[in-house]
């Protein structure tokens, strides 16, 4: 029951409203350390940050789990039982292998979208791309350029974990071809 309200809850409203709920709310009271990450991030905005697109990419992730363990055929089940399989020993060895086939897509897509979705972050103040975009517009007046820097920055960090979840994924293929 927890689990499907956890679910239901965070794929049920917006990235922005989350991230200003864990920020405001959940942190809202706690006095994290301000030290500077890697010079310019400021520790107690990032870690809201990253707690708040951590809990809206499990509940996208468990779903694709369930999902993927779900359309496993029973009649896997029934086999390894039939064999003597304990419950662990199916979902290890029969089931997940299985699964993971079929949801490493969906996980791929979810990590390139958590990569994009961090910059949203810079509304409560963290330093990432989207913050320099603002930054160099405020103090140059120059939208374009700041833009398309960001954009090659962006495809840089996500057509490489994309293509390496394509080669992963025709690596785990390779004897479903016959």
């Amino acid at each position: 029951f927890v689990a499907t309200v956890y679910v239901e809850v965070f794929r049920a409203t917006p990235m922005l409203v989350q991230l200003f709920m864990v920020y405001y709310v959940v942190f809202g009271g706690v006095d994290l350390p301000s030290f500077k990450l890697f010079g310019s991030i400021r520790f107690d905005r990032f870690l809201p940050g990253v707690v708040a697109l951590s809990l809206n990419s499990g509940a996208y992730l468990s779903e694709i789990i369930r999902s993927g363990i779900q359309s496993i055929d029973g009649g896997q089940t029934e086999a390894a039982r039939s064999l003597g399989l304990t419950q662990t020993q199916n979902l290890r060895f029969i089931i997940l292998p299985q699964a993971i086939k079929n949801i490493l897509p969906a996980i791929g897509n979810e990590f390139v979208t958590i990569i994009k979705e961090s910059a949203i972050t810079y509304t409560i103040g963290v330093q990432d791309i989207m913050a320099m975009v603002q930054a160099i517009k405020s103090a140059s007046y120059i939208i374009m350029e700041p833009l398309l820097v960001a954009t090659a920055l962006y495809f840089c960090l996500c057509f490489p974990l994309s293509k390496l979840i394509a080669y992963i994924e025709r690596r785990m293929s390779r004897g479903d071809r016959r």
